[in-house]
């Protein structure tokens, strides 16, 4: 994959011992996190004997109890996790009281600011270059995704407002990791999403911010062999499309960041083949983009491939960078030859089928 540097240092070769926090949650994320596991595992004494601490969240919890996202597992995380892997959440599109999205809410008690989602095509030839190399780097924690909705009745009926969040601090430290991930890649090329002629107050206070990083105090220089571009998010779309290969780094507020990785999901064959990690200072949590796929749960055909990239970028993230180059080189191989996919992919096989060749591999 493309996530090739930690983006914090961590002192590892004095750990005995790596606890990952597991929160399938709801849907296929508890079919497609064994994967994960399973693939670490894998791994053997490369990497420090692993704990796996099972801890509940979802909506389908929430159903049960009340509450999608229980204080102890935020405890749990905080106190006894070296990072964590994530399923996936069935949240509905309707309006249920007292449930918000525990995602949502574990990058915000995470403080995991940033999103950080590769998206890369499998070339024919393993020494050749793929035909879609680029990473979608979405601000986490506000935009639209404060959640600040308030619905009102006026002269004409029912009117909804919805308070957008933009601030200084978040665009600037989501705008410092997008010019880091950038210089550490080959093109070295950043694309700065917005829609600022629209939004010229929020998304001018996010264009502005990301684009005034190489002026900071300290940076001295360090950014000058990155190329800045900006794209307004319409257009970016649509030369997603039409040239994925103009783009290298893109950097983006939270709502169009979500909307450009699963478009760009597209470009390389399914949802079930694209990562994440929800990073911060201090912890990084591996989640698939692709959703709770309600429609196929329990039938054993998810795609576990997303799930496993996420563990390697996890693993990536806190300093194991060869078991993560073994869990991606075992995936890639599996897709170039072909013949053991899920349905999603046009194949025929199950998810611990799937899973099963990934681990014989690695």
């Amino acid at each position: 994959m493309v996530f090739r540097a930690p983006i914090r240092s961590m002192a590892t070769a004095a750990r005995q011992s790596l606890k990952i926090g597991m929160l399938p949650a709801d849907g296929i994320g508890r079919e497609v996190l064994p994967g994960a596991k399973a693939a670490i595992l894998a791994l053997g004494s490369s990497i420090p004997k692993t704990e796996f601490i099972d801890l509940l969240a979802g909506f389908e919890y929430f159903t049960k109890t009340g509450t999608a996202l229980p204080d102890e597992t935020i405890e749990v995380l905080k106190s006894e996790c070296d990072c964590a892997l994530f399923g996936a959440v069935s949240s509905p599109s309707r309006k249920v009281a007292g449930y918000s999205s525990p995602i949502v809410a574990l990058r915000k008690k995470m403080d995991l600011y940033a999103n950080i989602r590769p998206v890369k095509s499998v070339s024919v030839n393993p020494e050749g270059a793929p035909g879609v190399d680029l990473v979608v780097i979405r601000e986490n924690t506000e935009c639209l995704y404060v959640k600040q909705e308030i619905q009102t009745v006026g002269e004409h009926g029912k009117e909804a407002r919805a308070t957008r969040l933009i601030t200084e601090r978040a665009s600037r430290r989501i705008g410092e990791l997008a010019f880091k991930m950038a210089l550490e890649r080959p093109r070295k090329h950043l694309t700065v999403i917005h829609k600022s002629n629209v939004l010229s107050i929020t998304d001018g206070l996010f264009r502005e911010t990301v684009r005034a990083v190489p002026t900071l105090p300290g940076v001295n220089g360090k950014y000058d062999d990155v190329t800045v571009a900006e794209q307004l998010v319409d257009s970016a779309v649509y030369r997603l499309f039409r040239e994925p290969e103009i783009y290298d780094v893109m950097v983006a507020p939270n709502l169009y960041g979500d909307i450009l990785s699963d478009a760009a999901a597209a470009l390389v064959g399914s949802l079930g083949l694209v990562p994440s990690v929800n990073a911060g200072d201090s912890f990084v949590m591996g989640e698939p983009v692709h959703g709770s796929a309600p429609d196929i749960a329990g039938q054993n055909i998810a795609n576990p491939l997303a799930a496993i990239r996420s563990a390697a970028m996890m693993l990536r993230h806190i300093g194991y960078g060869d078991g993560a180059d073994r869990i991606e080189r075992a995936v890639d191989s599996v897709l170039r030859e072909g013949k053991v996919l899920t349905p999603d992919l046009g194949g025929k096989s199950k998810t611990s089928e799937v899973v099963d060749e990934v681990t014989k591999r690695i």
